[in-house]
């Protein structure tokens, strides 16, 4: 029964990637016949080349025009795989992009359901209304800090030009009496000439003698 009908295959079933590897692997080998194939009709090129014509150079062309014949064929054959590689590697491109965007599309999914909870547990009345608190707290903030920075017993409307006045009747006020107390100093002995006498001075001077050292 099983030589009618086959076994089933109970293995690894192949990949996109395995199977383009064992393309690339067939192309190589039927590289390698081809090149010497190459060198056999190189060979045979040269051999005629230097015979005559003759039956030994006819049977020689015809081993040769095999050999091209077989190069032809396994030139086809390695076509035929080489576009099936090509084939297969664009098919795994695709299943490659394929599966990045439906990675993306996955994470986007997760990343919508977060944000639903978490944007769902904020109410935005109460926001609302902190933001309004804070606002009336900074303005009361800014009331005390008004209330505390004001100055007392100082009239709100000053005029600059009588403060000026003022200041400068008091500058010429100054300068009067100390004019004043100089002349009057003016001839006068220093208290402590009146006052006081040194010790090696028996006797204390006489007021007018002093008045005209002094002038």
């Amino acid at each position: 029964m099983n030589r009618l009908f086959g076994t089933k295959n109970t293995g690894p079933k192949p990949t996109l990637n395995s199977a383009i590897s064992t393309t690339d692997t067939h192309v190589e080998s039927l590289d390698v016949k081809l090149a010497k194939l190459n060198a056999e009709l190189t060979t045979y090129q040269q051999r005629m080349s230097k015979m005559r014509d003759g039956p030994g150079k006819s049977a020689l062309k015809q081993k040769a025009l095999k050999v091209l014949q077989r190069r032809k064929m396994i030139e086809s054959q390695r076509d035929q795989l080489q576009q099936q590689s090509w084939n297969m590697e664009q098919a795994s491109m695709m299943t490659d992009n394929l599966k990045n965007v439906m990675t993306t599309v996955d994470v986007m999914k997760d990343t919508n359901k977060t944000l639903k909870k978490q944007y769902g547990k904020i109410d935005i009345d109460k926001i609302e209304r902190l933001q309004d608190e804070m606002q009336d707290l900074m303005e009361v903030g800014n009331e005390i800090q008004e209330s505390m920075g004001r100055s007392y017993d100082v009239p709100e409307d000053v005029d600059e030009a009588e403060l000026d006045a003022e200041l400068e009747a008091l500058g010429e006020e100054a300068e009067f009496e100390g004019l004043s107390s100089g002349k009057e100093g003016m001839g006068e002995m220093p208290g402590f000439l009146v006052d006081e006498v040194p010790s090696f001075i028996d006797e204390p001077p006489e007021q007018g003698k002093v008045k005209e050292a002094a002038g």
